[in-house]
C-alpha cells in the first residue's frame, strides 16, 4: 500500500499541466493567426505559431514537440476570433494526452474540423456584420463632429472587446475540452464533432447563395415593349424635372427601354435560384474529396471564368 501511494504521489507530481501564464501567452500568439495564411492549409502556420508554449510545456522531449507541431501543421480555417474557443478545447486535449490519456491525432484533428465550420458561420456575422460597423459608425459620427476621440474610442473599444472575447472563450474551450478529454472511449466527443459537422454544413450552405456567383449573360430573347410599360424618354421635360419623372416612373414598374431583354441567367433564377452556384460548389467539394489540390481548383476557376467571360458567356 505504501509503494502505491508513493507511485502515485510520484505520478501526481510529474503531471503535466498548463497555468494561467502558459494558456495567455497562447492567446496572445492567436492574435496573429492570419500572420501566415496561405491558399492550401489557410490559418496552419498561426494555429501552430499559437501553440508552440503549450507544446514546449507539455512535451520535453524534442520528438515529442516535433510531433506534435507536425500535426497542427494540418488545415486549419475559421474566424479569427472564433478560434480561441477551439484552442481551448485544443489545449485541454494536448494537456490530457501528454498525462498518458488515449487521445491521438485523429481525435484532435477531427475536434477541430467538427468545430471551426459552424463556428466560421457564427463569426462573421456577429463581428464583421453587426459589431463593427456599430462601433464603427460611432466612432466615425465623432470624428466627422471633429472630436480626436472619435478613432480613439474605436480602437481602444474594439481590441478591448477583441481580447476579452479571445480570452474568456479560451478559457470556456479549456475548461469544455478537460471533460471531453474524460468522456474519450465514450460517446460525448462523436455526439459533440457530429453536432458541429452537422450545424457546419447547414450555416456554408445557407451561405452559398451569398458568396458564390454565377452569371451567365447569353440573351434568350428580345421583345419590343407596348407603350406604357417603358419610359418614353423624348417626352420627360428637360433637367431635374425630367429626371424626377423617370424615378417616379421606374418605381411604379415602368422599364427603362423599349426592349425587353431576357437572358438565360433570368430564366434560370425564374427556375431555381442560385443552382449554377450551387452546382458550382458542389463541384468543387467533389474535387477535394478526389484529392485535388485547392490551388488547382482556384487556378480552375480563374481561367474558366476569363474563358467564358472572352465567348460572351458569362
Amino acid at each position: 500500500m505504501a509503494d502505491t501511494a508513493e507511485v502515485q504521489a510520484s505520478l501526481a507530481e510529474h503531471k503535466y499541466s498548463l497555468t494561467k501564464a502558459d494558456r495567455m501567452k497562447v492567446c496572445w500568439r492567436s492574435t496573429f493567426l492570419q500572420g501566415s495564411w496561405n491558399y492550401e492549409r489557410m490559418q496552419n502556420g498561426g494555429w501552430c505559431y499559437s501553440l508552440v508554449p503549450a507544446i514546449k510545456k507539455l512535451y520535453t522531449k524534442k520528438d515529442d514537440q516535433i510531433a506534435a507541431l507536425k500535426r497542427h501543421m494540418e488545415f486549419f480555417n475559421t474566424h479569427p476570433y472564433l478560434a480561441s474557443p477551439v484552442i481551448g478545447v485544443v489545449l485541454a486535449l494536448e494537456e490530457e494526452r501528454a498525462n498518458g490519456a488515449p487521445i491521438d491525432d485523429v481525435a484532435i484533428q477531427g475536434v477541430k474540423v467538427g468545430m471551426m465550420g459552424p463556428l466560421a458561420g457564427v463569426g462573421d456575422p456577429v463581428f464583421w456584420f453587426t459589431a463593427r460597423p456599430i462601433l464603427g459608425g460611432l466612432a466615425a459620427s465623432l470624428a466627422l463632429a471633429g472630436n480626436i476621440m472619435g478613432p480613439i474610442i474605436f480602437f481602444v473599444v474594439w481590441n478591448l472587446m477583441r481580447v476579452a472575447f479571445m480570452w474568456y472563450t479560451q478559457e470556456f474551450g479549456y475548461k469544455a475540452g478537460s471533460r471531453i478529454a474524460d468522456d474519450m472511449s465514450g460517446s460525448l466527443l462523436q455526439d459533440v464533432t457530429k453536432g458541429a459537422s452537422i450545424l457546419g454544413m447547414f450555416i456554408l450552405g445557407s451561405l452559398i447563395n451569398r458568396w458564390v456567383t454565377v452569371k451567365f449573360t447569353p440573351v434568350v430573347s428580345t421583345i419590343t415593349q407596348q407603350k406604357g410599360a417603358y419610359i418614353e424618354w423624348s417626352k420627360l421635360p428637360k433637367g431635374a424635372a425630367g429626371i424626377k419623372e423617370a424615378l417616379t416612373e421606374q418605381a411604379n414598374g415602368l422599364s427603362l427601354d423599349k426592349m425587353k431583354v431576357t437572358k438565360l441567367q433570368n430564366n434560370l433564377d425564374q427556375l431555381i435560384p442560385g443552382l449554377a452556384a450551387l452546382l458550382l460548389t458542389l463541384l468543387c467539394m467533389w474535387l477535394l474529396k478526389k484529392k485535388v489540390s485547392p490551388i488547382v481548383v482556384i487556378l480552375g476557376l480563374f481561367v474558366v471564368g476569363i474563358v467564358f467571360h472572352v465567348w460572351g458567356l458569362m
